[in-house]
């Protein structure tokens, strides 16, 4: 039997009659542009993640760009960040003329909240935690620095939709919070589609604004913005998914409690760390071993696949070598990034 890192037909296959109506009407309707599909989603999301605004874009690059802009970071500025993510999280930063300073991983491989202060400077506008993996980070300690501070608090919610601290939903900490809808999430569109939440108003509509060329009416641009759409057919996907989110991340929570189970003691793996009093949505279910491109074969000639997020921590990209981070100054981010290995944890289990 072949397992794939991600088996999105299976879960197509399950919702295949509701999604394959959601298309044809849309097509039938020619609304492939702010079809209603698009309000339709933004108030159901924001219904279930219980704040005021959802603001459609394009994916979830846009999503933390936008978000940036809007809150007025730019040139001069810096943004603390984790050392462990995808490129889209610094990247964003760099966008807006701000640096992106970043903290190594603690042993949930999320920022480590102990190491934010020493890096906090007059410069410093904004933090970035990224909830990786589905797993959230410290957040009420990130957000009483915040606080302190008087920082923004920009949460990356990219892998972890709906996943919980102490019975709060990662999101709503912070100023915003942004999501991917990237097709292999937890809430996956068929293309590239993000959001941002927020339960502030005037912000929302900065946001709103900025993402459609500076307008809230056609023709009537404010200011100067971009075209970051959240396109009809993908909302209107994800808007069929979003009533089976919390089944399927109970569903994620379940098998990654048997992975920890069977995999418990074998060998060097080590298993994925779960804080206390967190619901982890398990976007991936990610090990460590000194032994990981055996690993990676044996499970290859086994027909399993897998993944590693991420095989090179971002400090130590090309793209950031000017900022001149060693390995000595994120160790564990720097040790990590040669051992983590990840498999998906829907539907193939048991």
């Amino acid at each position: 039997m072949k397992i794939p890192f991600v088996d999105l037909k299976t879960q197509y296959n399950s919702l295949k009659n509701e999604i394959d109506s959601a298309i044809h009407s849309i097509i039938d309707r020619t609304a492939f542009i702010k079809g209603p599909e698009i309000k339709e989603f933004e108030k159901a999301f924001a219904k279930d993640y219980g704040v005021k605004h959802c603001i459609g874009v394009a994916n979830g690059t846009d999503a933390i760009y936008i978000t940036l802009k809007m809150l007025g970071i730019g040139a001069g500025d810096e943004v603390i960040t984790v050392a462990n993510s995808w490129i889209s999280t610094a990247e964003t930063i760099s966008q807006t003329g701000a640096t992106p300073v970043f903290i190594d991983i603690d042993e949930f491989s999320t920022i480590d909240s102990s190491k934010i202060e020493e890096k906090i400077n007059p410069k410093t506008k904004a933090i970035i935690p990224v909830h990786l993996y589905g797993q959230p980070a410290d957040i009420k300690k990130i957000k009483a620095i915040t606080d302190k501070h008087k920082l923004f608090l920009i949460e990356d919610c990219a892998q972890s939709h709906f996943a919980e601290f102490e019975g709060e939903k990662v999101g709503t900490f912070g100023n915003a919070a942004t999501f991917s809808f990237y097709p292999g999430k937890n809430l996956g569109a068929y293309g590239d589609a993000g959001a941002i939440i927020t339960n502030d108003g005037d912000l929302a509509e900065k946001l709103r604004m900025y993402a459609n060329h500076g307008a809230l009416t056609k023709h009537n641009h404010k200011i100067t913005g971009i075209n970051s759409r959240l396109d009809t057919i993908q909302a209107a996907i994800i808007k069929v998914k979003l009533p089976h989110i919390h089944e399927w991340n109970n569903e994620r929570a379940n098998n990654g409690a048997y992975y920890d189970k069977i995999l418990n003691g074998i060998g060097d793996i080590i298993i994925p760390p779960k804080r206390e009093n967190v619901k982890h949505v398990y976007h991936v279910y990610s090990i460590r071993t000194k032994h990981r491109n055996e690993l990676v074969q044996f499970l290859k000639d086994s027909d399993i696949g897998t993944a590693i997020h991420y095989p090179v921590a971002i400090p130590f990209m090309e793209a950031y070598k000017d900022l001149n981070y060693q390995p000595s100054d994120l160790p564990n981010a720097a040790a990590f990034q040669d051992q983590i290995l990840s498999y998906q944890a829907l539907f193939y289990c048991r």
